[in-house]
């Protein structure tokens, strides 16, 4: 749920409420009840907890090489054989 950020138009008393976007805006001010308005406001941001962040912990797994098959050279060797047979 969003913290939203709220002023009174008559005390100018700044304050936060805990509520969720469904919920109705706060219309009375907590400590004159006077009017209060909205305001816009960035939001909170990003956090990161932890011990730190690198840019090799999500780094990408290299991918193993792919070696040359040895069917393809039995193939070509096979296809030689059979050349040679019929030449002969």
């Amino acid at each position: 749920m969003p913290t939203y950020e709220y002023i009174c138009r008559d005390c100018d008393y700044e304050f936060e409420e805990f509520q969720s976007i469904t919920a109705n805006p706060i219309a009375i001010c907590p400590k004159c009840e006077g009017k209060v308005r909205k305001k816009i406001s960035a939001g909170g941001g990003l956090i990161f907890k932890g011990s730190g962040f690198y840019i090799t912990d999500y780094k990408k797994k290299s991918t193993p090489s792919v070696e040359k098959t040895p069917s393809k050279t039995k193939t070509t060797e096979k296809n030689k054989n059979k050349s040679q047979k019929k030449a002969s």
